[in-house]
C-alpha cells in the first residue's frame, strides 16, 4: 500500500532500462576520453597536422598515467546518467542497485567460485597454448608504470574503478531493470553478462569467454545475495590478482 503523498515505485522495464543503458555506457566511454582530449588539446603542436596528432595518440597508449585516468573518469562519466535512470523509478538509489553488504558466508562463495572459473580457462589455457594477445599490452603498461612511478595510479583504476563502473552498469543497472522484465532473472543474469563481456572488446575470443563466464557467476551472485558490493570485491580480487601475475611477469620472473 503507497502512503499518501507518495507515489508508488514504477520499473523500467526491458526497453527504458536498455535506452539508458546505451546513454550510461556512451557517457562512460565519454568520461573516459576527458583525459585523453585534455592530453592532445595541451600537447604542443598536435592539432596542427595528422602527423602530429597522430604522435600524441601514440604517447597517449604508452603513457600509464594516462590510460588509469582516462579508466578513473569513466565513473563520474557513468553515475551521471544513473542517477537520473534510478531517480526516475521513484527508488532509493542504494536499494535499486543493490548497493548492500552481505555474509562473510557468501564472500566466501563468491571467491572459491570465481577461483573455480578462474582455475578452468587456466587449465585450459594451459593445454590448448592460447595467449592471450592483450596481455603483452599490460606487461608493457606496467613496465613503464614501474619506470614512471604510477603503478598505484594503474591500480587505483583497474582494481578499484573499474570494478566498480562495470559493476555498477552490469550486475546494477541493467540486472535489475531487465530481471523486473519478461526477460526475469535468468536473461538478466546472461544478457547484462553479454553486454559487459561486450566492453572488453580488447580480449580474443578465449578472452572474451573466460569473462563471459565469470560474469555469469556474478550475476548469479547478485541474485543470490541482491548485493553488488559482493560482486565489486570480487571483480577488484580479480583484477587485482591479474595486475600482480603481470607485475610478475613484467619483472623477468616469467
Amino acid at each position: 500500500m503507497v502512503e499518501p503523498g507518495h507515489r508508488a515505485p514504477r520499473r523500467l522495464g526491458f526497453w527504458r532500462t536498455a535506452l539508458w543503458g546505451v546513454l550510461v555506457i556512451v557517457a562512460f566511454f565519454v568520461g573516459q576520453l576527458v583525459p585523453i582530449g585534455y592530453f592532445v588539446l595541451t600537447s604542443p603542436g598536435a592539432l596542427n597536422s595528422i602527423e602530429a596528432l597522430k604522435q600524441a595518440l601514440n604517447n597517449i597508449g604508452s603513457s600509464p598515467a594516462i590510460i588509469a585516468l582516462s579508466a578513473i573518469m569513466g565513473l563520474p562519466g557513468l553515475l551521471i546518467p544513473l542517477y537520473f535512470a534510478i531517480r526516475s523509478t521513484r527508488l532509493p538509489f542504494a536499494e535499486y542497485l543493490g548497493l548492500r553488504w552481505t555474509s562473510w558466508k557468501n564472500l566466501v562463495l563468491g571467491v572459491v567460485g570465481m577461483v573455480v572459473v578462474l582455475g578452468i580457462w587456466e587449465l585450459m589455457s594451459g593445454l590448448t597454448g592460447h595467449e592471450e594477445p592483450s596481455s603483452n599490452f599490460m606487461i608493457e603498461m606496467l613496465k613503464a608504470a614501474q619506470g614512471d612511478g604510477t603503478v598505484w595510479l594503474l591500480v587505483i583504476a583497474f582494481c578499484v574503478a573499474a570494478p566498480i563502473s562495470e559493476e555498477l552498469l552490469a550486475r546494477g543497472f541493467l540486472y535489475r531493470g531487465w530481471s523486473d522484465s519478461f526477460l526475469r532473472v535468468p536473461g538478466a543474469i546472461i544478457l547484462s553478462s553479454l553486454i559487459w563481456t561486450g566492453l572488453h572488446f580488447q580480449y580474443g575470443w578465449f578472452g572474451l569467454l573466460n569473462v563471459l563466464s565469470l560474469g555469469l557467476w556474478f550475476g548469479y551472485l547478485r541474485y543470490r545475495t541482491h548485493s553488488i558490493y559482493l560482486t565489486m570485491v570480487l571483480h577488484g580480487l580479480n583484477n587485482l590478482a591479474a595486475t600482480l601475475q603481470t607485475m610478475w611477469l613484467a619483472s623477468g620472473n616469467g
